[in-house]
């Protein structure tokens, strides 16, 4: 990132623009298609992997019922935080009319069509929405990734179908799907291993797109600033309300203090995956959590719950629609909320998972997926510090099924 921002200083101070648009861009561009490649893969198996892998729900009907519907309400709340934050402090909004005027230009024509687009579904049926959810060729869906509502359905539908039907029968699909969710992610792994080069493509030719333009920095620095005040409150606000409202005696500073092990493992990891054993272990022996209570919920959460990346997802895709001048309507942030929620069930929890999630939320509102290049170079930082939410909300909804299922020892939470 550094280095991305010195050569496009350089570039545009010595005249090697030119280079620098023919020979390291298209770099860049690579990147982003190999994220834009996994994409649909990516969203279908990690739905189907993490859905049918629930089957124990059946057997622990309540206890699931109330881990997926707390699990539900912290992700839509951390949705809204980042939409109400990104449309108060409107960071995009510093890019001076001409610069959004340009972007405007370079990618008119998929934005036009987008826009007329939004202008039929207005003319059509409240119900068109749901309608358009619903794919009537999964094939075609595939094809195209504006379609991601339509495969994210036919995923879930696919997963509860597994559920439905005896072990035994779908064994051999759940194998398979193992395995393809497997090579996804050493997929990318592979890919987030060119992120640095990527990175710095993508960097320095934004510099010199925009001609070391301060207004650039102004803007990327202020929806730093607001994607972290995002995840604060939740981290600070929200999560000690929402433990205070089913663990009355519960003190959060004790919460807080029982998995700082587990969210400094997090922020280094940027994987809330690998950091499961030690929230595991912390959960359990610092906070009282039963290990039944434990074992079922936290890996429930690395696979659907994704607080911080959601929250991420809601502001990154408002800052790039300002960014680019388009007027996200209230629909269109409906829209927004609806897909951050179906993508986060997606998300997996692996470093670089979530950028590659944010191009469903992009294309789900006709946001061109060319705005990453804006907030790659400094996605690392942010990360780290999504992960670290994702994590503490998983221990917190760990804690609250505990505690409803009996099974919390209150004496670790409370003071002597």
């Amino acid at each position: 990132m550094v280095i991305g921002l010195i050569w496009g200083l350089i570039a545009v101070n010595f005249n090697l623009e030119e280079i620098t648009i023919r020979w390291i861009k298209p770099w860049g561009t690579i990147f982003l298609n190999l994220l834009k490649l996994i994409a649909v893969p990516l969203i279908f198996v990690s739905l189907v992997k993490g859905i049918s892998g629930l089957r124990n729900i059946s057997k622990l009907s309540s206890m699931g019922l109330k881990t997926l519907g707390l699990y539900v309400i912290s992700t839509l709340v951390a949705i809204t935080i980042g939409l109400l934050l990104v449309n108060a402090i409107k960071p995009g909004n510093t890019f001076p009319a001409e610069k959004q005027a340009e972007y405007q230009e370079k990618f008119g024509a998929s934005l036009f069509e987008k826009q007329a687009a939004a202008e039929d579904f207005a003319e059509q049926s409240p119900l068109q929405f749901i309608v358009d959810m619903v794919p009537e060729n999964i094939f075609m869906a595939t094809t195209d990734n504006s379609k991601m509502l339509q495969i994210i359905v036919f995923a879930i539908l696919f997963a509860i179908a597994m559920l439905l039907l005896p072990a035994k029968t779908v064994e051999p699909v759940k194998n398979f799907i193992d395995s393809i969710n497997d090579i996804i992610l050493k997929l990318i792994d592979m890919i987030m291993i060119t992120a640095p080069y990527g990175v710095f493509a993508l960097l320095a030719a934004l510099v010199v797109d925009f001609s070391g333009d301060v207004d650039l920095f102004k803007a990327l620095g202020l929806y730093f600033v607001t994607v972290v005040l995002g995840l604060l409150i939740i981290v600070v606000v929200f999560y000690p309300l929402f433990l205070k409202l089913f663990v009355r005696k519960a003190k959060f500073r004790k919460f807080f203090k029982g998995i700082i092990p587990a969210q400094m493992l997090a922020f280094s990891t940027s994987s809330s995956a690998a950091t499961l054993p030690v929230t595991l272990k912390q959960v359990t022996s610092e906070l009282g959590v039963d290990k039944e209570v434990a074992s079922f919920v936290l890996p429930v959460g690395v696979t659907i719950n994704m607080d911080g990346t959601s929250c991420y997802q809601a502001i990154a895709a408002v800052f790039i629609a300002q960014v680019f001048g388009i007027d996200l309507s209230f629909g269109q942030q409906l829209i927004i909320v609806l897909t951050a929620l179906m993508a986060s069930i997606g998300t997996p929890g692996v470093p670089g998972g979530s950028i590659v999630m944010l191009i469903i939320v992009l294309t789900s509102v006709g946001i061109p997926i060319e705005g990453l290049a804006l907030i790659l170079g400094i996605d690392r930082p942010l990360d780290m510090l999504r992960t670290v939410v994702n994590v503490t909300g998983d221990s917190s909804v760990s804690t609250i099924i505990a505690k409803t299922e009996n099974k919390l020892d209150l004496s670790k939470l409370c003071d002597k």
